[in-house]
């Protein structure tokens, strides 16, 4: 009897000290902060900042920078944003260079920031009315459903998707970069502060008058 009790004592502090055990990753923020601003920059205003018909400002010659090979037709985007450089964009350490140079390659992402920046301009104009608003994780929750349309509802779903797929995508590519093991653990650790992270360089990005929530949960309005 004794022994079934000893037994059944080891078993449940095995078990006890199992619970305990908490995930470290290494979580490179500025990097990962001037990844996102990077994207941006390259990926999500091209199409959202355009004029209407027939205020387009004339075409300027781009700058070339010195001894840079131009893209060929068979050249990557991986390939490009090497060759143009991130650093004059953001001023983002090594780090985020790579990130950002990660997830430009994978087509995924490429395709998600596309069909935001299509989506830009109708979703700026529910920002500013305050129908929608920037969560905490840096997604978009509806905040006046009195003021609300269908339409609205799928494009704020659309927008999401989009910005999920970036928000995993970094995660991922985080864990490659920094060489750690892509555990489950790990991954679901990496997307909480992946988020967190989208969700401050959102703020920073935002209009005033957009309301957007804290990490502490209260809602503000900048």
């Amino acid at each position: 009897m004794k022994l079934v009790k000893w037994l059944l004592a080891g078993a449940c502090g095995l078990l006890f000290s199992c619970a305990i055990i908490t995930v470290n990753v290494y979580f490179p923020e500025k990097a990962v902060k001037e990844a996102y601003k990077s994207l941006d920059e390259m990926l999500l205003k091209s199409e959202g900042e355009k004029l209407p018909a027939g205020q387009q400002p004339p075409a300027a010659e781009p700058a070339v920078p010195t001894a840079v090979p131009q893209p060929g037709p068979q050249s990557s985007l991986k390939d490009i944003l090497r060759a143009v450089s991130l650093v004059p964009l953001a001023q983002a350490a090594e780090e985020g260079d790579d990130l950002a140079i990660e997830l430009g390659s994978m087509p995924e992402v490429v395709s998600a920031y596309a069909e935001m920046s299509q989506r830009q301009p109708a979703l700026n104009a529910l920002f500013a009315s305050g129908t929608v608003g920037l969560t905490s994780q840096g997604l978009v929750t509806v905040r006046d459903k009195t003021n609300v349309s269908a339409r609205d509802t799928e494009l704020v779903s659309a927008e999401n998707r989009s910005r999920k797929t970036v928000i995993g995508s970094m995660a991922r590519a985080i864990l490659k970069i920094t060489k750690q093991e892509a555990t489950k653990a790990a991954l679901d650790q990496t997307m909480g502060k992946a988020a967190a992270t989208y969700a401050e360089t959102r703020r920073e990005a935002a209009q005033p008058g957009w309301w957007m929530q804290l990490q502490n949960g209260k809602w503000v309005q900048k």
